[in-house]
């Protein structure tokens, strides 16, 4: 995962650790795309300030998931969410199944469980 991917990422997760300076900081550089400049105009702040913001930010980030592991976490449910949704999807495919008429409804409700952890 690329490190702005990374960023964003714990930011969803522990964006209330952060100072409400922080988190803005970090959403306009990160999630705006904004420069370092840009936000120094928008925020009335220097450019080292700025910069100081985020890299605090990432450290705060860096260690709420070193400590809590959230993001990890999603990421290895979501990965398997997603391998046991393939092989559901293989398993619809055999013609067997129909044949054993409870098999078809529960691989379903399954199939729908998963695509929603999945998003």
């Amino acid at each position: 995962m690329s490190k702005d991917l990374n960023i964003t990422l714990l930011f969803d997760f522990y964006h209330n650790m952060l100072t409400d300076k922080q988190a803005d900081v970090i959403d306009l550089y990160y999630n705006e795309d904004l420069s370092l400049a840009e936000i120094s105009e928008h925020l009335c702040i220097t450019r080292q300030g700025v910069r100081d913001n985020i890299k605090r930010a990432e450290m705060i980030l860096k260690d709420a998931e070193e400590n809590l592991g959230l993001a990890r976490r999603y990421i290895a449910i979501k990965n398997a969410a997603e391998e046991i949704l393939k092989e559901i999807e293989e398993m619809e495919t055999i013609e067997n199944v129909s044949a054993v008429p409870w098999i078809a409804p529960r691989l379903k409700r399954m199939k729908k469980q998963l695509e929603i952890i999945k998003e």
